[in-house]
């Protein structure tokens, strides 16, 4: 996969029209998480630098089509200015004769922010007529919003039929970082696959065993598995429609000499609260009356031991419900030695991210991605609109 990035874009006195994603969450009008807007700032100080003028796009939240100004850009605008060092212009609509105007008034090094994109059902509807609107503000176009590159929409997509189209920084960053693990990976490969489903991972665990030499499964997901093993499972999660599919993989894994680690022992709860006890069961079979609630000690062992000597390792979903404390720990010691391997290592997916900051360990990795549903995608092998729109 070959990208047009802007390292190969002259934007000297040219407007590039850039899409971003500052999807951030706001309360009582202010960002209460800058990192998305962080991570876009590389890619717009580049263009800067270069001497372009920037109009830049994002979604906020879920308007549903309407002008909403509970999901305006204004406190986004506010947190953008702050971060950039610069002033930045929040036009008032997303299209129409003051865009336009307030497009045309750009000079050199300004930067207008676009009201939601979503604010109009054409966004998300990919219309063709309302992507050339957008793109007629622009002699370029940079997409940077990785999180959305699984969205035709167009912002995303659309407008790149349009214009000169390049990835920013951020996505040849995610590209870079996932696509070898599809492809090409350095050897050995582990996979750390957890979450509460089988149905929402079971196409990155099929994906995954062309490349990979062992696959760790924890989370809810692993009692559907340990269940069609033959072994107890108490009140733990099954997904009973998907015990055929998670045996098909086990045949599977073993036909192609993949290794699958599942729990050997586990942390469990009679309730699944935040204040249940915990209850060490120390075996593979959980008691009728408890519910799995996260990965035990041995199986800590058992994942720790198989990361020793991998040259990459992926990771995707928690190991138990780590947003309790009390079973926070098998997801907490996993995020540790991801921190502590000398090999490659890539997290993506919303509750992995969000534990990897959770114990403040993501400058210890070497690529934490910024999308979350975009990742998963990646991971399954699908082709990303967004990301396609990008290729040369």
């Amino acid at each position: 996969m070959t990208l047009q990035t802007i390292t190969m874009c002259d934007c000297t006195n040219k407007k590039i029209l850039i899409r971003v994603d500052f999807n951030v969450p706001v309360k009582d009008g202010n960002v209460t998480d800058d990192t998305r807007i962080r991570a876009a700032l590389p890619t717009i100080n580049a263009l800067l630098d270069k001497g372009a003028s920037l109009i830049v796009m994002s979604h906020f939240g879920r308007p549903k089509g309407k002008k909403n100004p509970e999901f305006s850009m204004a406190p986004i605008a506010k947190r953008f200015e702050e971060l950039l060092g610069k002033k930045v212009t929040l036009a008032t609509d997303v299209i129409g004769p003051e865009v336009e105007a307030a497009v045309n008034a750009l000079k050199k090094g300004d930067v207008l922010l676009l009201e939601n994109v979503r604010f109009y059902a054409e966004e998300e509807a990919n219309d063709p007529e309302f992507a050339k609107t957008l793109a007629s503000y622009g002699d370029l176009y940079v997409n940077d919003a990785f999180g959305t590159a699984h969205r035709a929409h167009a912002s995303t997509e659309g407008v790149a039929h349009f214009l000169p189209s390049y990835a920013g920084l951020l996505i040849e960053k995610e590209v870079k970082f996932m696509a070898p693990l599809l492809s090409n990976p350095e050897k050995p490969f582990v996979a750390i696959i957890g979450g509460s489903k089988v149905s929402s991972k079971i196409s990155v665990l099929e994906s995954l065993l062309k490349t990979c030499d062992a696959i760790v499964i924890g989370g809810g997901m692993a009692y559907t598995f340990l269940a069609v093993q033959g072994h107890a499972i108490g009140k733990s999660l099954v997904e009973e429609e998907y015990k055929e599919t998670a045996a098909s993989f086990l045949k599977q894994a073993e036909k192609q000499n993949v290794r699958v680690i599942l729990p050997v022992d586990h942390l469990c709860g009679s309730e699944f609260d935040e204040k249940t006890p915990a209850v060490v069961v120390d075996g593979v079979d959980i008691p009728e009356n408890l519910i799995g609630m996260d990965i035990g000690p041995k199986t800590v062992k058992l994942i720790t031991d198989a990361l020793q000597g991998a040259k990459s390792i992926v990771w995707n979903g928690p190991m138990g419900v780590f947003e309790f404390d009390t079973f926070a720990n098998g997801t907490l010691a996993v995020a540790k030695a991801l921190a502590e391997s000398k090999a490659i290592t890539v997290v993506g997916g919303g509750d992995s991210v969000a534990a990897i900051n959770k114990f403040d360990l993501a400058d210890k990795i070497s690529h934490v991605s910024t999308g979350g549903g975009a990742s998963l995608e990646f991971l399954e092998g699908k082709t990303l609109p967004g990301i396609k729109a990008l290729e040369k």
